[in-house]
């Protein structure tokens, strides 16, 4: 009885090398230049910016600490969410 033909493991390194690569270029390289990205605009927080959270509340900056931000989102109403959670900057102060 004939035995099957053996591949060579090198072959897959050929077969393999390619997808990994594709999908490096395509899922996981955009999300960490996203998340550096995000990475600047909170470090670049400041007084008076206007930002939108994850939650979708929309607010002033008022104070920036280590890990959290206030936000003012009507008068006398302010807020304190991890800076995280900002999602986007609306608007840097003038």
């Amino acid at each position: 009885m004939p035995q099957g033909q053996q591949v060579n493991p090198i072959a897959y390194i050929f077969l393999y090398a390619p997808l990994i690569l594709i999908f490096y270029f395509l899922f996981i390289r955009p999300q960490k230049l996203k998340e550096k990205e995000h990475q600047k605009m909170l470090n670049s927080l400041q007084k008076n910016d206007e930002v939108i959270t994850s939650a979708g509340i929309h607010g002033t900056v008022v104070n920036v600490k280590d890990k959290t931000v206030v936000i003012r989102v009507d008068d006398n109403v302010k807020i304190e969410v991890e800076k995280s959670s900002v999602m986007h900057l609306k608007k840097a102060q003038a």
